[in-house]
């Protein structure tokens, strides 16, 4: 009886042990997806754009496909790749971010570029040019995941860094709970917004009320003008979240600190003016200052990409032989 009372008390103690780590887990992940809420809401503005243009009966089929393709990121590839990582040689994490921050940089600039000189590459602007409506869905997915791929990266390495367990476990159990919330909820966000135009059809006509009928009319016609809009932040986003993250590398490298310095002193500057919002100017200013600077080095990386980089990898990869 002493025998099984002692086990009892083990089997209390573990389980003790236990809720203590589901606890913890609990609340670092909260602190994690606190810390790196400005890149999920921009992770969350980049994707809607991604499904622009599809037919309704294709957009939550994408943006499932997405959302799995994030988890991957997360889980697969991101989740172990920074332990190891933030193990074996923690400098790379930085470097490898910013090589990440550069890319979002050039693709937001690639987009205005395209937007407003749509005929400047002919030889992009071909590549773009896709009339199979399954190789461009398949072209879309391709390209929200990987920039997907950079907006995870940058939030589970927030949350890592802001994770103090020395737990090699609780950390990863950590970074698991925190990809896993916050790809739920930026692609639950994401398809709630694209499919709010169905939710209006479906009002206006089955509506019981003259005012719910009225309601999903103002929602039909206002769904085109988000998505556009939504389109621009995400394009935008890409600009300020790449510029954050080089401007920020740059300044914790000291390779240059001049713009990190200055960014920070012009948005202080400004948001004392107005006391009243003195965080929000400050996050404001600071977000259209990291952006132009993306946009500059967007532009910048245009010709090196598509002229040196661009045909150096369809070399190396046999993509330039097999076109032709």
């Amino acid at each position: 009886m002493s025998g099984l009372l002692a086990l009892l008390d083990d089997v209390a103690a573990i389980a003790k042990v236990a809720a203590a780590s589901v606890d913890d887990i609990a609340a670092a992940a909260a602190k994690a997806g606190t810390k790196a809420a400005g890149v999920v809401i921009d992770d969350a503005a980049v994707t809607p754009k991604y499904v622009h243009g599809f037919s309704a009966e294709r957009e939550l089929p994408i943006i499932w496909r997405i959302a799995l393709g994030s988890l991957k990121n997360k889980l697969i590839v991101l989740l172990p790749g920074l332990l190891a990582l933030d193990y074996f040689a923690p400098w790379v994490i930085t470097p490898l971010l910013m090589l990440g921050g550069a890319y979002l940089c050039f693709e937001g600039a690639e987009k205005l570029v395209h937007a407003f000189a749509p005929h400047a590459d002919e030889g992009v602007a071909e590549d773009f040019d896709t009339k199979d409506p399954a190789h461009l869905e398949e072209e879309k997915i391709a390209g929200a995941i990987k920039t997907d791929f950079i907006l995870s990266a940058e939030i589970m390495t927030i949350a890592l860094a802001t994770i103090e367990s020395p737990s090699f476990w609780l950390q990863a159990a950590t970074l698991a709970v925190v990809g896993t919330f916050i790809t739920i909820a930026v692609y639950g966000a994401v398809a709630l917004i694209v499919k709010m135009d169905d939710l209006g059809l479906h009002m206006a006509a089955t509506g019981r009320t003259s005012g719910g009928r009225a309601l999903g009319r103002g929602l039909v016609h206002a769904m085109p003008k988000l998505m556009a809009f939504l389109s621009t932040v995400g394009t935008a986003a890409m600009l300020w979240v790449g510029g954050n993250i080089v401007i920020h590398g740059l300044e914790v490298t000291h390779l240059w600190t001049w713009p990190y310095a200055t960014i920070h002193h012009i948005a202080e500057a400004v948001a004392h003016a107005v006391p009243a919002a003195q965080g929000f100017v400050e996050w404001l200013v600071t977000a259209a200052l990291d952006g132009v600077f993306g946009l500059v080095l967007g532009v910048i990386l245009i010709p090196v990409t598509t002229r040196l980089i661009g045909p150096l990898w369809a070399t190396l990869t046999g993509k330039k032989a097999a076109a032709h």
